[in-house]
């Protein structure tokens, strides 16, 4: 796994009413990270987003309904790994600065996916790099 990535399960309390689960406490942060903002975006099947990275931000990802893949690569050292995400692997994952990410479709229907950010997006002063992720 890339140094400082955490992929925590997430425990999912169902019954007739439907499910509930806890994506994110504040006392799951490390080393005085702070949630700042938190937005929901969707994915259609065989579109990929993010392609980029961070130099300062922390991110939380969870893909709360369809499927996708996470890609995630070290811009350091090059380390990759590929996070199942949805239906079949409910996941809070942490995305750390310096750590480019893509997110794909998994499946035939869009996902949802849950992002929580350590800082506001600033649009002057974004902190958002493009990275190629070749074959996505």
């Amino acid at each position: 796994m890339i140094e400082g990535v955490r992929v925590d399960p997430l425990e999912v309390k169902r019954d007739d009413r439907g499910w509930l689960t806890e994506v994110l406490r504040s006392s799951n942060l490390s080393g005085g990270t702070r949630m700042s903002q938190l937005y929901v975006t969707v994915g259609n099947p065989g579109k990929t987003k993010g392609k980029h990275y961070h130099t300062r931000k922390t991110e939380w990802f969870s893909v709360i309904s369809g499927d996708a893949k996470l890609f995630l690569r070290d811009t350091r050292t090059g380390a990759e790994t590929v996070v199942p995400m949805g239906d079949r692997n409910l996941v809070t994952v942490t995305i750390p600065p310096l750590v480019a990410h893509a997110i794909t479709s998994d499946g035939t229907a869009p996902f949802y996916l849950i992002v929580v950010v350590s800082e506001e997006f600033d649009p002057s002063d974004p902190d958002t790099l493009p990275f190629d992720f070749p074959g996505l």
